[in-house]
């Protein structure tokens, strides 16, 4: 057993379209019967826009962790400024209602609304189907970030080697070691530092609320391919700018060597 601990690991959601939606009347369900992991009121200024138009402006948002890894942002139904019709009783008890949310031009059915028990008084609405969310003045994008999470950004001299077997792939000691709560360190090494010959770019790209936009290579070595083995940021957020145009292996996916120990798959 080496001394570098395997931990959970969250991948972020597709940027595509095509991702599956929640399913709001299990959700609505669960969170009625079960309540949620967690709520509380966030000081911080929440704005939305559907539509070209603002559907709120508030300084009364909840988080609401509806699992354990991330909250999403549950809204005073009396903050909106434009029309929610009640679409259907999920509970035959008028604790929770589906509802659509209309704009001038367009509309969509993926809200819910609380009447009864915890989530009383909040609607929920799907933050993809929204067209931009704003904390205070600052856009965030796939979901809020978790108030009791962080990221640390630091350089650092001890060499990561990654292999595949006997074939070394990149090797470096110019690294950016990024920590973030609960998940496992990923190294980010200088592009210069890999062997790409291994590597084919991929179409895939990610969102990561905390870190921007991913894109991906796919490896490629004696027959086995790893799809988006790689990923790199070409554009980060400001709070990960350190890693802009590094590149990080996937830990899980390949063997990691930090100054000649090898690290838990």
């Amino acid at each position: 057993m080496s001394r570098f601990a395997s931990r959970t690991h969250y991948t972020p959601i597709p940027t595509t379209d095509s991702r599956p939606r929640t399913d709001l009347t299990q959700l609505a369900r669960s969170l009625l019967a079960n309540g949620p992991h967690k709520m509380e009121r966030t000081a911080r200024r929440v704005r939305c826009m559907f539509d070209n138009e603002w559907i709120f402006d508030t300084i009364t948002a909840h988080y609401v962790w509806e699992h354990p890894y991330y909250p999403q942002y549950y809204i005073e139904s009396g903050e909106m400024r434009l029309k929610i019709s009640k679409d259907s009783n999920i509970d035959n008890g008028d604790a929770a209602f589906l509802a659509t949310l209309s704009g001038p031009n367009k509309k969509t059915d993926q809200v819910l609304v609380f009447e009864k028990g915890q989530l009383a008084g909040l609607a929920r609405l799907d933050f993809g189907a929204m067209d931009a969310w704003f904390e205070e003045d600052q856009p965030i994008y796939q979901h809020p970030k978790d108030p009791y999470k962080r990221i640390d950004i630091l350089p650092s001299t001890r060499k990561i080697t990654i292999k595949i077997g006997e074939t070394t792939l990149a090797e470096s000691s110019m690294n950016m070691f990024l920590f973030e709560t609960m998940l496992r360190t990923r190294y980010y090494m200088p592009k210069t530092t890999i062997n790409w010959q291994w590597t084919t770019p991929s179409s895939t790209t990610t969102i990561c609320p905390y870190k921007g936009t991913a894109e991906y290579y796919n490896i490629k070595i004696n027959g086995l391919e790893i799809k988006d083995g790689i990923w790199w940021y070409r554009h980060p957020t400001r709070e990960s700018a350190l890693i802009e145009g590094m590149a990080c292996f996937y830990n899980e996916k390949v063997e990691v060597y930090v100054d000649g120990v090898k690290e838990d798959s």
